[in-house]
């Protein structure tokens, strides 16, 4: 992917991650849940832009905030791809690199592209 092409899929996702929260099926308490299991290095960010689960171990209820969370986001990807003329997969991974990432505090988890997890 070019540059311009990486720049405007940037700039389509920051313009869509400024829609508010419930227009992207995110719930208070999802969100609750996800920051909580966050500070507890149970559930990370990943390169593609969406939640994934550092350890194997989580309850249902935490699961399914994390699968309301991560439909939101894809839709909002699928969003920001059509708009910038470009993939879902590339808006998530401009999301991670310019707003997920940057966002994140000491202590929690991401995965990088082709990498493991690793602690902020």
């Amino acid at each position: 992917m070019q540059t311009r092409d990486i720049l405007g899929v940037g700039a389509a996702v920051l313009a869509a991650l400024a829609i508010p929260v419930a227009a992207v099926a995110q719930s208070a308490s999802a969100k609750a849940a996800v920051d909580a299991a966050k500070a507890a290095g149970v559930v990370g960010e990943q390169a593609d832009g969406f939640l994934g689960f550092v350890t194997g171990a989580a309850d249902p209820a935490l699961r399914s905030a994390v699968a309301e969370i991560n439909a939101g986001r894809s839709a909002v990807y699928a969003e920001a791809g059509a708009k910038s003329g470009a993939t879902a997969a590339a808006a998530g991974a401009s999301a991670f690199i310019n707003a997920i990432q940057p966002r994140l505090k000491p202590g929690q988890y991401y995965k990088p592209a082709g990498g493991g997890w690793m602690k902020k």
